[in-house]
């Protein structure tokens, strides 16, 4: 192929090309000298108005046929040639665009410069796939460990909401409803082997064990797998306190992150893994896309006043479920700056996801909106390691050539072989044609598009939820967990009811529970204790948005403080009876707010409060019960 060397926009493109079609095109200056000792027979005029591409044949392409004929070399770039060729009216369209770009080289050098940067090769993403999978294998180590350290309180046989016992309920009700063979399906969790406490612990040390094994590089594809089924099994039976949208998000993303991980055992260099799936790829950016856009469109969509008016941040930073210290601060700040900063946020989160989908330099933009907005969240509030894994699905609008200039790949040895042009050579001996890869990939994206498309239609309000068949797919993806839609803070709540439970002796003078992390003693400053989720706390939080009758839990739990079990009270940071158990148990209610500067500064109080009613009337143990 001989072109314009003198052309920078040229020159930028016969790059990318020359990176595509690797060895099998010879890309040459028309200004060499060789040229016209080569081709005698072709005018100057010829070489200045086009692309001209010489077969061995001797046939010569010009102009836009060229550009196909040559593309048409690399694996998956023959069908542009095909519609060339097939499709008139195409051809005619191309040869146009081409001597309407040839014009303007110019302006389209600036929008190349601006929309791919320096890199305009085909990029490659060995390294975005090294830093993903060793960040996701992070998060589920840290949800897993999280997890043990309460599951004995949470769900233990002397917990608040015993595994045994739910299972028990729920193979009667399977019997019942006489879906007794389905009930594997519709309940998924290993617990219907043994649902004891030992069994739950060593469920938590095999994610926290294959978490660190993902983490090394060690079997990721078959340890993710595991890592999906391990905590589908612990958040099915768990119930109420695994329900949150980041256990379903780590499902989602653990289940895709299965197709993206390399099949060998052991950590290789990156540059002799074969290259990752661009399908399994695109269906993790497809599932970044959704996290955000759906947060946003939930909030807008859902008419509520505080975000129309962007005024919900004013009221968030003090009645989110775990505020930080730093969000103390932020909500002594001016209305204006919360209106401003509420309609950044519904910025980032409608318009800012549709980048994903664009070349690679608006995408990594999108990319550091993202970031900039998990860590803001991160400072903030308490997410448990939601806001870890986001970031981690950031990676992947990334590129080999980006990642470098963020992380020391130094340290990765041989982490990238260069090409001429600076890029990331492609890994040699490595195949894109394997099952893994290929029909099984695909047909998970297929499922992904299907789940979708009722999602999507779901939130639009549409009057139908899709066509029957995806619908009955949908449905009976249900119970996986891993097919989702997403979306926190819908309507904003714009005050902050908080339940402190309280014992007595003789029912007259009443001693208060203290919690590790929800708000109670009100000179006790916000903490930061993400990525570790107490959740216990953080269900609390939701208890005291409605009542004690639609939080059945909540009087397990009350009746595990009558009872004095060890497991319950490691969850609390203070119990004002020293482990002997009181004779009743009763719930009050308080709106709590944030304090002044002036008032924190004068009493060194961070919460005032004040009454609000009882929440649960005094419960009381009968004899011998």
């Amino acid at each position: 192929m001989v072109y314009d060397g003198d052309c920078n926009f040229c020159k930028l493109w016969i790059r990318r090309w020359e990176a595509m079609t690797g060895g099998q095109v010879d890309y040459l200056p028309y200004q060499d000298p060789q040229i016209r000792e080569r081709f005698p027979e072709l005018p100057q005029s010829r070489f200045e108005s086009a692309v001209q591409l010489v077969h061995t044949d001797g046939e010569v392409s010009s102009g836009a046929e060229a550009v196909f004929r040559a593309i048409a070399f690399h694996p998956h770039g023959h069908w542009l040639l095909d519609l060339y060729l097939h499709w008139p009216v195409f051809a005619h369209l191309a040869e146009a665009s081409y001597r309407f770009v040839a014009r303007h080289r110019p302006v389209f050098s600036f929008f190349t410069r601006l929309l791919w940067g320096r890199h305009v090769e085909p990029a490659t993403h060995s390294l975005v796939r090294w830093a993903f999978l060793r960040c996701l294998g992070i998060v589920y180590l840290l949800a897993f460990v999280s997890l043990w350290i309460q599951v004995d309180g949470l769900i233990g046989s002397r917990g608040i909401l015993p595994a045994n016992v739910t299972m028990d309920a729920i193979s009667r009700q399977a019997t019942l409803a006489g879906v007794e063979m389905n009930r594997y399906h519709l309940v998924p969790t290993l617990c219907w082997w043994s649902s004891s406490d030992t069994f739950l612990h060593v469920q938590c040390a095999a994610g926290t064990a294959l978490g660190l094994l993902v983490a090394l590089g060690i079997a990721q594809a078959p340890c993710l797998f595991l890592l999906w089924v391990l905590y589908l099994s612990l958040t099915t039976v768990s119930g109420v306190f695994m329900g949150y949208q980041w256990d379903n998000l780590l499902l989602e993303t653990g289940l895709l992150s299965i197709f993206f991980a390399p099949l060998h055992l052991w950590p290789r260099r990156p540059s002799r893994e074969p290259p990752p799936s661009r399908v399994a790829l695109w269906l993790l950016r497809w599932l970044l896309f959704r996290l955000m856009f759906q947060s946003g469109w939930v909030k807008w969509m859902s008419g509520d006043p505080e975000w129309r008016n962007l005024t919900a941040l004013a009221h968030h930073y003090e009645t989110q479920p775990l505020p930080t210290w730093i969000a103390w601060h932020m909500h002594q700040l001016p209305l204006w700056f919360h209106k401003a900063d509420a309609g950044v946020l519904l910025a980032i989160e409608l318009g800012v996801p549709f980048l994903i989908f664009t070349p690679r330099r608006p995408r990594q933009f999108a990319c550091l909106c993202f970031v900039a907005l998990q860590i803001f969240i991160l400072l903030t509030g308490n997410y448990g390691f939601f806001n870890l894994l986001a970031l981690a699905l950031c990676i992947t609008l990334l590129d080999d050539a980006s990642l470098r200039k963020c992380v020391p790949t130094r340290r990765i040895a041989g982490c990238a072989q260069r090409s001429p042009t600076g890029e990331q050579a492609p890994a040699t001996g490595a195949g894109h044609g394997s099952f893994w890869q290929g029909p099984l990939v695909w047909a998970m994206a297929v499922v992904v598009a299907g789940a979708s498309v009722v999602e999507f239609l779901a939130l639009a309000r549409a009057p139908v939820a899709g066509p029957a068949p995806v619908v009955a797919l949908y449905r009976w993806l249900l119970p996986l967990r891993s097919f989702n839609t997403y979306g926190l803070f819908a309507v904003m709540t714009t005050t902050r009811p908080e339940i402190v439970v309280e014992g007595s002796n003789d029912g007259v003078r009443w001693e208060p529970y203290e919690f590790k992390y929800k708000p109670g003693d009100l000179e006790a400053r916000p903490r930061f204790v993400a990525p570790h989720q107490p959740r216990l706390d953080w269900q609390m939080w939701f208890a005291a948005l409605s009542t004690y009758s639609r939080n059945p839990w909540f009087v397990d739990y009350c009746v595990r403080l009558l009872q004095g079990s060890p497991e319950v009270l490691r969850l609390m940071k203070r119990d004002p009876f020293h482990g002997t158990p009181p004779r009743y148990i009763r719930a009050v209610l308080y709106q709590y707010q944030f304090t002044d500067a002036q008032t924190r500064k004068r009493t060194g109080a961070w919460w005032r409060r004040e009454w609000a009613g009882l929440y649960l009337p005094p419960l009381s143990l009968r004899q011998g019960q």
